[in-house]
C-alpha cells in the first residue's frame, strides 16, 4: 500500500512539474565577435503590452542576472512610464547608475499551433503505407481531439551602453501554458543561462 501511495505520489508530482514548465527554444543567436569585456552592471528594459509583463520581465531579468555574478536594474525603478522612449533621460540614467550595458527584450508576437491528437484506433493503419497514406488524407480528428499551444516569440538585444554596439541577440519561443508570469519566469531562466553558457555574463 505504502509503495502505490508512494507512486501516486511521485506521479502527481510529474503531472504538476510538467504542466508547469514552459518550454523554450531559441530560434536564432548571434554574438559579437569583437566584445570581449563582461558587463559589471545591466540596465533591463521591457517592450511589453503592459505595464504588469514589462516589470515582470524586467524584475526576472534583473534577478537571475544578479545571482549570476553581475549587477543589474530595472528601467522602471528609475525611469517614469511615460518617459520610457526618451533615449537623452535613458542614457542619463544608465551613466548616473554606472550600467556598462543595457538588455532590450520584447514581445515580437504571439502564435498558435494546431495539431491533432489522435484517438486509441491511431496506430491500426501503420501496418501499411497505402493504409496509412490514406487514413492521412482522410483523418479529420474525428477519432481524437484538437491540441491548441500559444507560443510567444521573443527577442533579446544585449547592447554596450557606451558605444551603442550591439553585443548579443537572439530570438526564442515559450510555450505558455497557463499564464504570462509563468512564461516569463521560464523564458528569463532559459536566456539568461544562454548568456551565462556563451560566456556574455559571468
Amino acid at each position: 500500500m505504502k509503495s502505490v501511495r508512494s507512486l501516486i505520489s511521485i506521479c502527481l508530482f510529474a503531472t504538476i512539474f510538467i504542466t508547469s514548465c514552459a518550454m523554450t527554444k531559441i530560434t536564432a543567436v548571434w554574438k559579437s565577435p569583437e566584445y570581449f569585456i563582461k558587463p559589471n552592471k545591466i540596465m533591463v528594459i521591457a517592450i511589453a503590452k503592459n505595464q504588469v509583463s514589462k516589470r515582470l520581465l524586467e524584475d526576472n531579468f534583473a534577478q537571475d542576472i544578479k545571482i549570476n555574478g553581475t549587477d543589474a536594474i530595472p528601467s522602471y525603478t528609475i525611469i517614469p512610464d511615460e518617459k520610457q522612449t526618451d533615449d537623452a533621460l535613458i542614457a542619463t540614467k544608465m551613466k548616473e547608475q554606472g550600467a556598462d550595458a543595457v538588455l532590450i527584450t520584447r514581445f515580437a508576437d504571439r502564435k498558435t499551433a494546431y495539431k491533432c491528437v489522435p484517438g486509441s484506433d491511431f496506430s491500426s493503419n501503420y501496418n501499411m503505407w497505402s493504409g496509412y497514406y490514406q487514413y492521412g488524407i482522410g483523418l479529420m480528428c474525428s477519432s481524437g481531439y484538437v491540441s491548441e499551444d500559444e507560443y510567444a516569440i521573443m527577442e533579446t538585444n544585449l547592447y554596450d551602453a557606451g558605444k551603442s554596439n550591439l553585443i548579443w541577440s537572439a530570438s526564442s519561443k515559450t510555450e505558455i501554458l497557463n499564464s504570462d508570469a509563468n512564461f516569463i519566469k521560464a523564458y528569463v531562466k532559459y536566456i539568461v543561462k544562454a548568456l551565462v553558457k556563451q560566456k556574455v555574463l559571468k
